[in-house]
């Protein structure tokens, strides 16, 4: 261990004390005299534990409304002082200055007030200023001090000291300094933006500040075993994980995928989705669960090997003993009702996790060349509201139902892409394709392929179509009912095709490119 140092005396001065309790025991324990003041002390107190108030050794109360409580010179020296300095060891001595090894902050929740829309005078009071000055001072003297600047860092500390005591080394504290002067960047940027909002500003500048970067959550690896991958952002804040090993950079995309298609079928009956490196390989809808995920696996069993599976309804038992002859990576519900998890929890691998209410950004960010493109969110929905009719043949009712649910599946599906669909289940679709009439002819033989019967199917598109090839090329096939965005100079000849052969077809004005 690399000049390693005994923690001795203790400041805790913290907002959130969850977990807190067991490593103020653990200090206890081993000997370590615990300094603090206002509401830690007095929860430091209420363990029975002893504790040496602040004021006591500063002579002076917390005062103006608790703004001013640790803010003093025998504090901070207590901090600061260099242990191998002869002349702060003599200045130690002179003005008796407690020594002080170990700092545990967390700040005030500023962001929190901001998000919560409360009122400037309640934001204002959020900034924290004793806690980012003790951070920043314990982090600066590293070599002596170890500072905790988050109650994210809580768990770190007690496992070390469970399993070290309280000897640290200098790598340690320097680890820990590091991570103290990323939360306190992070939190003065923090405040930074809302001092630099104004009516003017950016609309992609303002929302990008709803992505929370400051949660990072290490991966095993990136896309390939030899990339280093991280996900920043709040998992937490979206899902429960109830069970399951980590998720890993390709799982999270995958989630990603997943969510956004299911968040076209809220509040709707029960949707079961398959997806597939983020695409849907089977997607249906049913009145029950088990018959939503019975239709969706029909539809592509062999590539629902190894995927990824969302329910817009709570699973029950019976959905989960058919899921569970499934080799899949996830299942995202918002519940699992009784029985239904023990089943699942049969893999130890298998993840699962409970969507919460959740709102996705209104942006979405890609890196580019030597930068980031943003834009705002695909996020209208196509609807009967929005159609117009050019063909003479219009759509039945069931049609239109099938149209508007493969236009939402396409929405969500890597360009160029054509969907088929009929009954309320996706039945195939052309991915990721350089010609949309390819995409057509991957969608109509992977269909055939597991003994779909096209007739009477509708097809999407997530662009126009420049020529009547793709109406041709579906009419053959069997397919009744198209639905895309219109809008090609050549409209005219797929219209005419339509009317010459009573096919029927909706424009949206929409395209829903999506690379």
């Amino acid at each position: 261990m690399n000049n390693p140092k005994k923690i001795q005396a203790a400041l805790i001065s913290v907002f959130d004390k969850d977990g807190l309790a067991p490593i103020v025991q653990k200090l206890h324990s081993q000997g370590v005299a615990i300094y603090s003041t206002g509401g830690t002390e007095k929860f430091i107190k209420e363990m029975g534990i002893p504790v040496i108030a602040v004021e006591s050794v500063t002579g002076y109360p917390s005062i103006l409304g608790g703004r001013v409580k640790t803010l003093h010179p025998k504090i901070f020296g207590g901090i600061l002082n260099r242990q191998k300095n002869p002349e702060d060891v003599r200045e130690m001595s002179m003005f008796s200055l407690p020594q002080l090894d170990l700092v545990i902050v967390s700040l005030y929740p500023f962001e929190e007030a901001v998000a919560e829309n409360a009122s400037e005078v309640e934001i204002i009071e959020k900034i924290d200023i004793g806690g980012i000055s003790l951070i920043r001072a314990a982090a600066k003297n590293y070599e002596d001090t170890v500072c905790i600047a988050s109650k994210n860092e809580y768990g770190e500390l007690l496992q070390l000291l469970e399993t070290q005591g309280v000897e640290t080394s200098e790598d340690q504290r320097k680890y820990f300094a590091r991570k103290a002067f990323h939360t306190s960047s992070q939190y003065d940027t923090a405040i930074y933006n809302y001092f630099n909002q104004s009516e003017s500003e950016d609309s992609f500048d303002t929302l990008l500040k709803s992505f929370d970067l400051n949660k990072r959550m290490p991966l095993r690896y990136g896309e390939n075993p030899h990339q280093k991958g991280t996900f920043y952002g709040n998992f937490d804040a979206m899902f429960d994980k109830l069970h399951g090993k980590e998720l890993s950079y390709n799982n999270l995309l995958d989630v990603d995928a997943a969510v956004t298609m299911m968040s076209e079928f809220q509040n709707e009956p029960p949707t079961f989705a398959i997806l597939k490196h983020n695409n849907a390989c089977g997607l249906a809808q049913r009145n029950t669960v088990l018959e939503a995920y019975e239709a969706a696996l029909a539809a592509d069993p062999v590539s629902a090997f190894g995927g990824i599976l969302i329910s817009n309804s709570p699973i029950d038992k019976n959905a989960a003993e058919a899921i569970d002859q499934l080799f899949c990576e996830v299942v995202i519900a918002p519940g699992f009702e009784p029985g239904a998890l023990e089943i699942l929890k049969a893999k130890k691998n298998r993840i699962l996790l409970v969507l919460k209410k959740y709102a996705l950004p209104e942006i979405t960010l890609r890196s580019c060349l030597n930068g980031t493109l943003v834009q705002d969110r695909d996020n209208i929905t196509d609807s009967k509201e929005i159609l117009t009719y050019p063909t003479n043949n219009k759509p039945t009712e069931t049609e239109l139902n099938d149209l508007l649910f493969a236009s939402k599946i396409c929405k969500h599906t890597k360009s160029n892409t054509i969907v088929l669909v009929k009954n309320r289940q996706l039945m195939a679709s052309g991915t990721g394709q350089t010609s949309r009439v390819d995409a057509l002819k991957q969608a109509i033989e992977k269909a055939r392929s597991f003994d779909f019967n096209l007739d009477g199917a509708v097809m999407a598109s997530d662009a126009f179509f420049p020529f009547p090839d793709c109406v041709e090329i579906a009419d053959k096939a069997g397919i009744q009912a198209v639905i895309q965005p219109g809008g090609s100079i050549k409209d005219e000849l797929s219209i005419a095709y339509c009317n010459e052969n009573e096919m029927a077809m909706v424009f949206t004005g929409i395209r829903h490119f999506k690379h």
